[in-house]
């Protein structure tokens, strides 16, 4: 197995905190004993882990879900003396597990069974480190954290339904089209609207149905099939719709429509001749 480990940073919002995202893969390496500011939230994808912590030992497996609180001593390496291990590991500040909670989270058990779970923070972690947008790290992590605390924590979900959902949900979705080519952070919307940031994301989808980066990229494909039956190219399109690049563009465009912005732009052309 080849040894990797590959950091990204993203960014909760446009000028919002960063947040770290690692992707590693093991075969001897042993960390030394060491400790984060921020918890570590980590999903094991291959393998298996020992993980020395509060005095004993935690063994992952693929699907397992660990988070190690902040300031406390740790240290890991492969399970198997004959094979390696495989993760992803994202680094939250405190702030982020308390938002849509009452009180700062206590774990009592490190290692947590959840796949539905897991699979939803590994898809997240991938995804965020192919394409670090800050719209959509803000508005998938603290969803996924908070449903971690709630489920597995001392924490308890803060907020009851939103009143006045429907009209949040709309007036955030106009501010979103207005400036898709730099969209506020959820951040700055939830304090206009006197709301904490997970009220705001549970009203948005519960009225819109999904969450407000989805929403806005699907926005995003939408305005750009526009410019690219005009004749534009992906390349120029991509910059005009509010996406990072071409490559940013491709994944939603697949994602909604099913071919890519170049297929497309080729099949509505040669249909119009």
């Amino acid at each position: 197995m080849a040894e990797q480990a590959s950091w990204t940073r993203a960014r909760l919002g446009r000028c919002g905190p960063p947040l770290d995202l690692l992707t590693a893969r093991f075969d001897r390496h042993v960390y030394a004993p060491h400790a984060h500011d921020e918890y570590t939230i980590g999903v094991c994808v291959d393998g298996s882990e020992l993980i020395d912590y509060r005095g004993g030992h935690i063994r992952t497996g693929p699907g397992s879900i660990v988070v190690l609180a902040p300031g406390e001593m740790h240290t890991g390496g492969p399970g198997d003396p004959t094979d390696g291990y495989a993760y992803r590991a994202l680094y939250a500040e405190a702030s982020l597990l308390e938002d849509g909670t009452l009180g700062l989270p206590h774990f009592r058990e490190p290692l947590i069974d959840d796949p539905e779970l897991a699979v939803a923070l590994r898809l997240a972690h991938t995804e965020l480190s192919a394409c670090p947008d800050p719209l959509e790290t803000e508005s998938r992590l603290p969803w996924l954290l908070t449903a971690l605390a709630c489920r597995h924590s001392t924490a308890r979900l803060a907020s009851p339904p939103v009143p006045g959902a429907d009209g949040i949900a709309l007036a955030v979705r106009d501010r979103l089209a207005d400036e898709l080519l730099s969209p506020p952070s959820l951040s700055e919307l939830a304090a206009d609207l006197g709301l904490s940031r997970y009220q705001l994301l549970r009203a948005f989808r519960t009225t819109m149905g999904a969450p407000p980066y989805a929403w806005l990229a699907q926005y995003r494909v939408n305005r750009a099939r526009a410019l690219l039956a005009s004749g534009l190219k992906p390349a120029e399109v991509a910059g005009l719709v509010g996406f990072a690049d071409q490559a940013h563009l491709t994944r939603w465009f697949r994602r909604v429509l099913g071919v890519t912005p170049a297929a497309y732009r080729n099949s509505v052309q040669d249909s119009g001749r």
